[in-house]
């Protein structure tokens, strides 16, 4: 018997496309800001309205559904337009990763298809090294805060795009699972992937994210009444589907432009900002300049991720007053799996509340995350067995554009591979222990490098480390910690050789994850990704070499 749902002829099926974000805040909170930087402030009013002039601009550029429409630019209210208009003409949204090398941004741009560049002034300099290269762009739009020639070959300035146009544009309704938006991993072996989403996962993610945050009693709530400022790239990973979340909400947004920490802890205070996100090396930044001594974030409230947060560093935050938590996800999963916030049956200010905030922590409604063997085996959450962790989701992509060998391996049994070794207790919280490819296998044992991380930056005297395995003759590998030191702090290999001993005192660490002496060297920073993610393969190169 068929039991599907007979519609009304008249009914409306109500598509989830990014346009249906919109009504809520329109009609709620019409003259709520959104503010950039010292530059503007517009109300939401405001935003509708560019949105739909955008429309209006992009299509008589001859934007049609299925064009590629790429923008390189830094986190501004433009972005955020672009987040709506494009995706709602049913053509792409490519954001562009500005810090990849030039000839990376290219294969992107060609990879992708894109046939239409917003670019911001900065960048023109890199588009010029580039531009004969790229295939199928036949339309630049410049976008810039200054009144400025337009460059030869452009076709318009933003401002000028939108300026006349009409106030209202019929975003068509069509099929949800249109693609949407697509960008580039910053995956740090071979070229980068193209992960691509649609308006469903979009809006899913959105929803799942914002009941996550919404239904938190206090601790790592994230409601109508904050104020909004991104810390992570709108180029990476929709700014982790925050803005949509706020957007959504009709919540005030602050957008910082270009990241410089001054201006970001000026921004804090003068637009009492409550809620952001960010990796690691930004809040480490934000929490050791000049300024922020002066700064009161006490009514800060902070998702980390891309990086493992360590207790050090979580320390520093609350320190601060900042509610710190981590978050977990991938490029690949739009990316919110996770989120470490407190249960409310914990007790916010007694001891154990640290430990939790930097679990990689529960998953959100609608994610289904397990740990399993190499045979794809589940195993069981009880705080101590590991194995890789695998997802099921409504907003996973569903493969890597026009790659589909890569796309095969990362779904192979159904379920999207992570390439991350964890373990779930028994109240749900994952813990991701390390990257399946920066274990450190030492003489028949595993030792974890994050873990290992956490412990070094324990020490008083240490601003970050990174663990890596090198090639051992004797052991197979062996951990080797690069260390930054505080700022007119000291310390030598024993003070952290024995400063480690203690946790093999408690029974937490074996004896032989502690590094040799030679095997700690101290330098001054450490190499990342073009987003701030500590880039393992290129330190392992660097300091495997003989001379090194």
């Amino acid at each position: 018997m068929n039991h599907t749902v007979t519609a009304a002829t008249t009914a409306y099926a109500y598509p989830l496309l990014i346009k249906q974000l919109l009504p809520t805040a329109l009609l709620t909170a019409p003259q709520q800001e959104i503010v950039y930087a010292d530059k503007s402030r517009h109300t939401y009013t405001d935003l509708n309205r560019r949105i739909h002039q955008l429309g209006h601009g992009l299509t008589r550029l001859g934007v049609k559904p299925g064009s590629t429409v790429a923008v390189m630019d830094w986190d501004t209210p433009r972005y955020l337009e672009c987040f709506f208009a494009i995706p709602m003409l049913g053509a792409v949204l490519q954001t562009v990763n500005v810090r990849l090398a030039p000839e990376q941004i290219a294969y992107t741009l060609n990879h992708a298809r894109a046939e239409v560049l917003l670019i911001n002034h900065e960048f023109l300099p890199l588009l010029e090294q580039i531009r004969s290269e790229l295939a199928d762009i036949h339309t630049f739009i410049l976008l810039s805060d200054e009144d400025e020639a337009l460059p030869t070959g452009f076709a318009s300035e933003y401002e000028a795009l939108l300026a006349g146009q009409p106030e209202q544009f019929d975003f068509p309704d069509f099929d949800e699972n249109t693609r949407a938006t697509t960008f580039y991993t910053t995956g740090t072996t071979g070229l980068p992937k193209g992960v691509f989403f649609s308006h469903r996962q979009l809006v899913l993610h959105t929803l799942g994210t914002a009941a996550t945050l919404g239904m938190a009693p206090e601790q790592g709530r994230f409601h109508r009444g904050d104020v909004y400022m991104p810390l992570t790239p709108m180029f990476h990973v929709h700014a982790w589907g925050i803005p949509l979340v706020a957007t959504m909400a009709g919540i005030k947004q602050v957008y910082p432009g270009r990241y410089e920490p001054g201006r970001i802890l000026q921004l804090c205070r003068d637009e009492a900002v409550t809620f952001s996100h960010c990796v690691p090396a930004i809040l480490q930044m934000l929490l050791t300049h000049p300024a922020c001594a002066g700064t009161d974030l006490s009514h800060w409230k902070v998702i980390i991720g891309g990086s493992a947060l360590t207790r050090a560093l979580a320390q520093m935050a609350l320190d601060k007053g900042i509610d710190v938590m981590t978050g977990y996800g991938m490029s690949e999963t739009c990316p919110l799996l996770t989120l470490a916030q407190l249960d409310p049956s914990l007790d916010p200010a007694a001891d154990p509340h640290l430990a939790v905030r930097v679990r990689t922590g529960r998953p959100l409604p609608l994610v289904d995350l397990r740990i399993v063997d190499p045979d794809m085996t589940p195993l069981p959450n009880d705080g101590t067995t590991t194995g890789e962790v695998v997802v099921r989701s409504p907003w996973l992509t569903q493969g890597y554009l026009f790659n589909p060998e890569a796309s095969e391996t990362l779904w192979e049994g159904g379920w999207l591979h992570t390439q991350d070794v964890g373990r779930i207790d028994p109240q749900g919280y994952l813990q991701v222990t390390d990257r399946i490819k920066d274990v450190v296998k030492t003489g028949g044992e595993w030792i974890s490098s994050v873990m290992l991380e956490d412990m070094i930056s324990q020490y008083p005297a240490v601003a970050e480390s990174a663990v890596i395995a090198i090639p051992d003759e004797k052991w197979g590998e062996r951990p080797l910690a690069l260390i930054v030191l505080k700022a007119g702090a000291d310390a030598s290999a024993a003070d952290i050789r024995t400063h480690l001993g203690s946790f093999v005192d408690q029974g937490v660490l074996s004896k032989f994850g502690i590094p040799d002496a030679d095997h700690i060297r101290f330098v001054d920073t450490l190499a990342r990704t073009s987003v701030g993610k500590l880039n393992k393969r290129r330190m392992r190169e660097d300091w495997s070499r003989p001379e090194a």
